[in-house]
């Protein structure tokens, strides 16, 4: 009964036209799409931060005319709660969001606008050092899921049909 439903399962997965986002390895559509884009300059330490996870993750570009351009634009933000009677925090959110846009480098066109974002709590201690590092470690970690949200995102567009124009 098992085996049945094993390809009864199988069949209607293959035929719901799902394919490998990432099918021909190096050489495929997506990962030469990712590989053809240019990460522009952000500013400020998180968007050295977010830039350099976006450049591990896409590659270099293959020339020196790529065909993307990847604007990317920060808001990095901290909000204290969880306030004592002294009106001291005792927790920090450190939220990180992205907006970004894919440009034709050759036509200047926008293909793609999004965003991108994620956040993550912070105790605040009595030793502001540690409060501090922890703050950075935080951004570390945002930079990185912020950067994966990118990609993601990027290769699922570079999958599509009308990337492909």
């Amino acid at each position: 009964m098992r085996v049945v439903l094993a390809l009864a399962a199988a069949l209607a997965l293959s035929a719901c036209g799902l394919r490998p986002l990432y099918s021909g390895g190096q050489g495929g559509v997506v990962a030469s799409g990712l590989q053809a884009i240019a990460v522009g300059p952000i500013p400020g330490r998180s968007g050295w931060l977010v830039r350099k996870e976006l450049t591990q993750r896409l590659g270099q570009a293959s020339s020196a005319n790529p065909r993307y351009r990847l604007e990317v634009g920060l808001d990095d933000d901290i909000t204290g709660f969880g306030i004592r009677g002294d009106r001291a925090a005792t927790r920090e959110r450190r939220t990180l969001r992205a907006r970004y846009r894919l440009v034709e480098a050759a036509s200047g066109l926008t293909v793609l606008d999004a965003t991108a974002g994620s956040d993550a709590g912070i105790d605040v201690v009595s030793s502001e050092y540690a409060t501090i590092a922890a703050e950075q470690s935080a951004l570390e970690r945002l930079s990185a899921v912020v950067a994966d949200q990118i990609v993601a995102r990027l290769a699922t567009f570079l999958s599509s049909p009308s990337a492909r124009r």
